[in-house]
Parts: structure tokens; C-alpha cells; sequence
């Protein structure tokens, strides 16, 4: 598995069956995000820029930050 800067942290929001994604920096100002349920799958890795507007998205503002990241 690709090396990550720091311990992978799941969300305070996660179910009680751990449902969730994780999350941890991974180099370069990077994410790296894996399931939790099945860690061991793999991970995705996100730019930073990527990465602001996928989070911009989970809060409502996916037109603006998607236009900024075409830019």
C-alpha cells in the first residue's frame, strides 16, 4: 500500500458499523481515502485541489468549486 504521512482518521459523523471512509495526507499535500470496511482494497489519492472540491461538494457548493478546478 502506497505510504501515508500520517495514520488514516475516520469521520466523527461514521455509523456505529463503521461505515465510513478514511482519511489520511498522503505526501505533497495529497489525500488518501480507503474504505473502512474493507482497508485492504486500496486507497484513492486526491490532489490537493481535487480534494477541495470533492469536500466543497459534500457541502452544497459543488458549481463553484467544480469551476475553480477546471479553471
Amino acid at each position: 500500500m502506497p505510504d501515508v504521512d500520517s495514520p488514516f482518521r475516520k469521520s466523527s459523523y461514521s455509523d456505529q458499523q463503521g461505515d465510513c471512509l478514511e482519511v489520511a495526507p498522503a505526501g505533497d499535500q495529497r489525500r488518501a481515502v480507503r474504505d473502512s470496511k474493507n482497508p485492504e482494497r486500496g486507497l484513492l489519492r486526491f490532489s490537493s485541489r481535487s480534494w477541495g472540491v470533492f469536500v466543497g461538494g459534500l457541502k452544497g457548493e459543488w458549481g463553484e468549486r467544480a469551476e475553480v478546478a477546471r479553471a
